[in-house]
């Protein structure tokens, strides 16, 4: 099983956005929304990642008797040999079942409503058909396809969605690029070249593959973590980096929040690694949860970091999460409008929403239950109307639709939310 990124991030930081504010440090102020920083000269000029956003896909989830190699519930439930249910639950947030063609039974008793409760399989073409339909009509410009260690016993499964990720890009119209999450991988150095040769290459054929600078994209998450499950040495990692550049790849890094200084969650020693990168996207999952601490990593971290990338001729692509809905995070969308307003007002080149479909960890901006009524009788999970605002299921959707346009400068630089939660 794929190791959570969550779990490894909350151990450093300590496990809580409370913990992961002691980073920022006592005298780090939010800041006022009347300011506004000056946008940093882009390193590069629009693409299909600098100007846009990007969404992380999992395209992880898989149902007993859907056809995939895995055979089992990957990513829905504890035991994968065993069907969901309350006991054996791998999940924060329910999604809204209303759009796919087929869902799988569980042991969940009925959600509230009444309606069997059913889960989709990612390994469905139906299933990633209508992500990918979603991402064409909120504005998620492109994909990020999520890709761990593939020599396993989940790697014939990954293959798969690869290809399926492919034809749905190219039907709906939306850009795709592989993200290496190299979590985990013990032989990283030698078999992250070795997949990307005789497997991922071929993808960038495709008119659908994300292309910057003329380069395709790829990105590698998880260099210079400081934690055991990132073991890799400077020069393993500034290797792998160099080696893509030399395939004609423009190279995202997904990397620790603190990669500027080299301390807290980062290794010291990796400055060189980090400014190889043709982009630099830090990893703020754990570390935020509400609007203030927004605030406060705007000061710490996205500023000055939007300063040594452009100082060092990189782009900058921040993550902005809507919040575990587990934890109650959300605000009926105010935690992740303010993240949308601090990156904009900082200048950023891209941003990167962690993630689309990331029910596991309740970050998922895709279609999600609404209300009780879409929720399993007892299973304890929230809908997004937990805080007492009616929120439609695309709602997350819809927000970072106009985060899109903020961005790009279609929508004026607002602090305050434009979206409502219920159309």
């Amino acid at each position: 099983m794929d190791v959570s990124r969550r779990s490894f991030i909350s151990t450093i930081a300590g496990g809580s956005a409370a913990a992961g504010l002691a980073v920022l440090g006592a005298g780090a102020q939010p800041a006022q929304a009347s300011t506004a920083a000056a946008a940093a000269p882009a390193a590069s000029g629009a693409g299909d990642v600098v100007g846009k956003i990007t969404v992380g896909y999992q395209g992880w989830f898989a149902c007993a008797g859907d056809g995939a190699p895995i055979n089992g519930w990957w990513h829905w439930s504890q035991d994968w040999s065993k069907a969901p249910s309350t006991s054996n639950n791998a999940i924060k947030a329910w999604p809204d079942m209303r759009e796919y063609s087929k869902g799988y039974p569980t042991a969940y008793a009925n959600l509230n409503g009444g309606s069997a409760a059913t889960l989709f399989s990612s390994y469905d073409q139906q299933t990633v058909d209508t992500h990918f339909a979603w991402m064409k009509t909120y504005g998620c410009d492109t994909a990020a396809l999520q890709r761990f260690n593939p020599n396993g016993g989940e790697g014939p499964t990954r293959d798969a969605m690869a290809q399926k990720v492919r034809s749905s890009a190219e039907a709906k119209g939306v850009k795709f690029y592989i993200m290496y999450d190299v979590s985990g991988w013990t032989n990283m150095q030698s078999e992250i070249k070795t997949d990307w040769t005789n497997k991922m290459k071929a993808y960038t054929a495709s008119s659908a593959y994300a292309v910057q600078n003329g380069k395709p994209v790829v990105c590698i998450w998880g260099f210079g973590y400081n934690d055991d499950n990132h073991p890799f040495t400077a020069d393993a990692c500034l290797d792998v980096i160099n080696w893509f550049k030399g395939q004609g790849c423009y190279v995202i890094g997904g990397v620790p929040r603190e990669w500027r200084t080299g301390t807290g969650g980062s290794r010291a020693g990796f400055s060189d690694v980090y400014h190889a990168l043709n982009m630099i996207s830090p990893w703020m999952v754990g570390a935020i949860g509400n609007a203030a601490d927004s605030d406060n990593a705007y000061t710490t971290y996205t500023v000055p970091d939007e300063a040594d990338c452009a100082a060092h001729g990189i782009d900058y692509q921040p993550c902005v999460l809507p919040g575990d809905c587990s934890a109650r995070q959300r605000a009926h969308g105010d935690f992740m409008w303010r993240q949308f307003y601090n990156m904009c007002r900082a200048g950023v080149q891209g941003i990167y929403i962690s993630m689309f479909d990331e029910y596991g960890e309740g970050n998922q901006i895709a279609k999600t239950a609404e209300n009780a009524s879409m929720v399993p009788s007892g299973s304890g999970l929230w809908a997004l109307d937990e805080d007492g605002t009616p929120c439609s299921s695309d709602y997350y959707l819809r927000l970072t639709g106009d985060g899109g346009r903020m961005l790009k400068g279609q929508l004026a630089l607002t602090a305050t939310r434009p979206t409502q939660p219920v159309v």
